[in-house]
């Protein structure tokens, strides 16, 4: 992959950046958000590797600048560990969070499971390309899917959505009424069980729900299922 690490601490840097490249990645680095907005318009980047704490510009504003244009895979680093930063970094689209210090085992871990869902994704990509064929369908209610193009929408609007997010609702959508708990959808879609975290998926749930419910507190499509989990309500 190329990887983008930005990070302020150089010692830090220059170790990650090390330790990548023996596994075999490509990895440009920057030291602040400015810097990494600048590489982001001149280079086809695969992962972003973001500390949120940086001068200029931090890593949550960065995150929220990409997600407008990309759901580039994006795995943050910081050294704050209050649940409430993890869930906000999550709800702006981040895909992984790590806590200082880590080890380089964990994240060499973790860099490899975007790398694996990386290549699912552009092995997809090119299975559909090479059919062509007439466009798959997949509808519940208002809602309309596209498999072959990856897109939904509603009432006939196209509503935007990132990778685990369409992920998660093409599940719900094949298997109408069919409940799912948190650790069943985190191995399906996150394709691993040693980073389940309740919080992944209740944020992704949420992040959902606000697309595609008119009343998201009073979902229509994706309900809750009290002590069990979430499925997709049949209309």
């Amino acid at each position: 992959m190329m990887i983008l690490v930005v990070e302020d601490e150089k010692d830090l840097l220059y170790l990650l950046r090390d330790n990548l490249v023996r596994e075999g990645h490509k990895v440009v680095t920057a030291e602040n958000g400015l810097q990494a907005l600048r590489i982001l318009k001149e280079l086809k980047i695969d992962l972003g590797i973001f500390d949120v704490m940086m001068p200029e510009m931090d890593g949550f504003h960065l995150l929220q600048i990409i997600r407008n244009e990309s759901d580039m895979p994006v795995i943050f680093l910081t050294a704050r560990t209050e649940e409430i930063d993890r869930i906000y970094g999550l709800s702006l689209g981040a895909d992984d969070y790590l806590v200082k210090p880590f080890s380089m085992a964990e994240l060499k871990a973790r860099v490899n499971i975007q790398n694996r869902h990386l290549q699912k994704y552009r092995a997809q990509a090119e299975n559909v390309n090479e059919k062509k064929e007439e466009s798959q369908q997949l509808a519940c209610g208002e809602l309309r899917m596209n498999l072959s193009e990856a897109v939904v929408f509603k009432k006939g609007k196209e509503i935007p959505l990132l990778a685990k997010e369409f992920m998660l609702l093409r599940l719900f959508m094949e298997h109408p009424g069919c409940v799912y708990t948190k650790k069943q959808l985190y191995r399906i879609v996150w394709e691993d069980d040693y980073l389940y975290d309740d919080n992944t998926i209740m944020v992704h749930i949420s992040r959902l729900r606000a697309k595609i419910e008119t009343n998201p507190k009073e979902p229509e499509y994706l309900v809750t299922v009290r002590g069990v989990g979430y499925k997709m309500q049949k209309h």
